[in-house]
């Protein structure tokens, strides 16, 4: 396989599929293979990278089994738990997140699905920032109804994020409260209400590479606009705190997989990127165009002011463009 002749070709609008021959995404030499995802990411997505940061909105208790999850009730990790956030802490969160140059913002809960009083009280506070803040805002609330995104919709959310994981196969190794196509059925919700969609997922859970190679094809084929990979960072007390931690050329190479499945979305390094030198500088010229942030998260090891320095180092722009 010749990677530069088939870099060109998805730059001329060939899609790679379950059909074609994907080894090559495995065995090609790492250093060949993130090059010309890097020259795929300068193509489709440019220069501009795209910063997100994100609020526990609500924390703990919640009744998924997730195998990786500090907040399902289903594991004993100690972690904080409280209701729904006061608006004015999320306000106060958004506008200091903005003051520091991202370009999106989240609230993200625990929980099967945010309902009631709660999500009434996600409204009010996406209405008030949709008002007084200029970042796109997106929403992380769970297996919604479709009448609940349309609310969401109307009240200033241009992105839902819900992660589908991993691949259909290994889905039912990490979670079996809810299931793979409970999450799809979810994302096309969201979409009929007219909401961009946010979905990637975690590796280093055990997952084998034609799992990975699996969820970016399930990501191509869902048309997402963003694709956050996280890489496990194993926690006490959840049923994956003894699995080993991934590399960080694995980590690389994935990154290069997802540029070459799905060329013209939105790479976006999540949790992990402290498994990597320099908090993940590589990735960003491996196919990454994109990152969480922010000064409270504690899974990137980074600071905002820290990322775009070390982005615009390496020659990316992120400056704020638009806040859809």
């Amino acid at each position: 396989m010749d990677i530069n002749k088939l870099t060109d070709q998805i730059i001329e609008g060939r899609r790679l599929t379950e059909e074609d021959d994907l080894s090559f995404l495995l065995q090609s030499d790492l250093s060949e293979l993130t090059a010309c995802a890097d020259r795929l990411r300068k193509h489709f997505s440019g220069s501009q990278a795209n910063l997100c940061s994100i609020i526990n909105g609500r924390s703990g208790r919640c009744s998924e089994d997730c195998k990786f999850c500090a907040q399902s009730s289903h594991h004993c990790t100690g972690i904080e738990e409280y209701g729904f956030l006061d608006k004015q802490k999320i306000t106060a969160e958004c506008s200091h997140n903005e003051e520091q140059g991202v370009h999106r913002f989240a609230i993200v809960t625990a929980g099967r699905r945010l309902s009631g009083d709660e999500f009434e009280k996600a409204l009010d506070a996406y209405d008030t920032l949709s008002k007084e803040n200029h970042v796109g805002l997106c929403a992380s609330f769970g297996l919604l109804e479709e009448e609940q995104f349309i609310k969401l919709k109307k009240a200033g959310v241009t992105r839902y994020h819900a992660n589908i994981e991993t691949s259909r196969k290994n889905f039912k190794n990490i979670c079996t409260t809810h299931t793979f196509e409970d999450k799809l059925e979810c994302i096309r919700r969201a979409r009929a209400a007219g909401l961009e969609v946010c979905s990637g997922g975690i590796i280093g859970m055990g997952e084998s590479w034609e799992d990975r190679i699996d969820m970016a094809l399930t990501q191509a084929k869902l048309g997402v606009s963003s694709i956050p990979i996280n890489a496990l960072i194993p926690i006490h007390g959840t049923p994956l705190e003894n699995i080993e931690r991934i590399t960080e050329p694995d980590i690389l190479r994935t990154v290069a997989i997802f540029r070459f499945i799905v060329p013209n979305a939105d790479i976006r390094l999540a949790a992990g990127r402290d498994l990597m030198s320099q908090c993940g500088k590589q990735a960003f010229l491996s196919g990454a165009n994109s990152a969480i942030t922010g000064d409270m998260l504690t899974t990137s090891g980074n600071r905002i002011r820290e990322d775009i320095a070390m982005l615009n180092s390496i020659g990316f722009s992120t400056g704020r463009q638009c806040n859809g």
